[in-house]
């Protein structure tokens, strides 16, 4: 099933917008860069496919995902996500810099709502609700799923989107965007954990801390044990 939906996914073409930006970016490249083959496809899921946790990203980097082909690799924001992931033993080494580095990841599994690079990071309702069955059903394939954490405010959205359509559940009016909420539902329902995304924009003007995001992984690992 993971290789089914995987291959489906890669070879998406359900956004003009997306895809066109999304291969220009490919073949234009960043200087730094310019020797390297980008990925420049949709962006599948990566980790521990019997993970309890499942961490959900806004969307692929321009020079990140979008040229490794994993996802938070490459950029700043895989920098600041993967040591903290270490740290508390989800990942099996700091650093990720390309989708053949030997990464491993424990108990967590990663994905995006989006798995195309948008134009300044901004995908429309269109897109992200295009992209929205390629995550429900990592959901349903990731049989061990106990709690989800999610990274930024649009995941966050989408997430209660997902939570109204596959438990009925909704948390509009009961649980607002803030880093650290947490909502514990009825059994079988996945736990929901909220963080700043680990963007450049909120790690280096002070919004989001390593002592922050360090919290919300212990306190993730503190829910599975």
């Amino acid at each position: 099933m993971w290789k089914e939906l995987n291959n489906e996914l890669i070879s998406c073409k359900s956004c003009p917008r997306l895809v066109a930006w999304r291969e220009k970016v490919a073949r234009e490249k960043r200087h730094a860069y310019k020797d390297q083959e980008y990925w420049g496809k949709p962006v599948p899921g990566f980790g521990d496919r019997d993970a309890r946790i499942l961490i959900v990203g806004l969307a692929p980097g321009a020079h990140g995902s979008n040229r490794t082909g994993r996802m938070f690799t490459g950029d700043a924001s895989g920098d600041f996500l993967y040591p903290a992931l270490y740290r508390v033993g989800f990942a099996n080494q700091l650093k990720s810099n390309n989708r053949y580095d030997n990464l491993l990841l424990v108990d967590v599994f990663i994905t995006a709502v989006c798995r195309c690079v948008p134009p300044k990071n901004k995908p429309t309702r269109e897109e992200m609700e295009n992209c929205r069955s390629y995550l429900l059903e990592e959901i349903k394939l990731l049989k061990n799923l106990e709690g989800i954490v999610v990274l930024g405010r649009i995941a966050f959205n989408n997430i209660l989107k997902i939570y109204a359509q596959t438990y009925q559940i909704s948390l509009n009016q009961r649980m607002k965007f803030s880093h650290g909420a947490f909502k514990k539902f009825s059994r079988g329902v996945p736990w929901l954990l909220v963080s700043y995304h680990p963007s450049r924009q909120n790690t280096q003007t002070g919004r989001l801390s390593v002592e922050m995001f360090d919290n919300i992984w212990q306190q993730a690992k503190s829910l599975i044990a």
